[in-house]
């Protein structure tokens, strides 16, 4: 069973002269701790998949599946209780509540998963450590270097005990080497804790670092490369 699933998803965005197909009757799954890149130019598609997956965005068309449960179909408060209960996001930007310290913002998603029912949640402080920044605990968002900002973005993330990490340009808004750390962490991250990874990707070298890597090109699937 496919930890998450999408098939026949269509994805339109305005109408008349203006209509742009974002997704055209895509098939797409990913299985519990397998690491996948979305591979593909600025405006193929890849970022409105990755929306689609964690239910962000609902098709047009075509279907959604979450550990076997339909997820399109909810309402838009059911779906956001089913995506707080496995899944967990890293966008391009950190996102960090800007008046809360890097503790708090962790803090605040582990009680947010909390109340979605998760369990054995480890301690804000921990995360902090584990990606590096406990000494930064105290800092507020405007007090971090960017990297500093993705990686408590990361903390934040795996606060919510995913199964499911979906990062979207995870590094768009960092320097080479910068990105590199970030992409590390997240490796080593993922093989402490085995969650399945979705990385949206425009960059060829991002994308060899996963198991395979999914092309988009115009909205439609363009070939599958194996790399484990």
């Amino acid at each position: 069973m496919s930890l998450a699933s999408c098939s026949g998803v269509s994805v339109i965005h305005g109408a008349g002269d203006a209509r742009v197909t974002a997704l055209d009757n895509v098939a797409f799954a990913i299985e519990p701790g397998e690491r996948t890149a979305l591979f593909g130019p600025s405006g193929s598609g890849k970022t409105t998949l990755l929306h689609v997956l964690g239910g962000l965005i609902v098709p047009d068309a075509g279907e959604v599946r979450w550990r076997d449960q339909p997820l399109s179909s909810l309402d838009v408060v059911a779906r956001g209780r089913t995506r707080s209960a496995g899944m967990a996001f890293v966008f391009q930007g950190a996102n960090l509540l800007p008046t809360f310290t890097a503790y708090e913002n962790v803090a605040f998603a582990a009680h947010a998963s909390q109340s979605n029912g998760s369990t054995d949640q480890p301690q804000p402080l921990e995360l902090l450590e584990l990606v590096g920044l406990s000494a930064k605990a105290e800092a507020l968002p405007s007090e971090l270097s960017g990297g500093e900002a993705q990686r408590v973005a990361i903390a934040r993330a795996l606060a919510q005990r995913p199964a499911l990490l979906l990062c979207d340009e995870p590094t768009g808004h960092l320097d080479t080497d910068t990105g590199a750390r970030v992409l590390d962490l997240i490796d080593a991250l993922h093989g402490e804790f085995g969650f399945a990874q979705v990385t949206a990707t425009h960059d060829a070298d991002i994308a060899a670092r996963f198991d395979r890597a999914v092309g988009l090109a115009d909205g439609k699937l363009a070939g599958t490369e194996q790399f484990t």
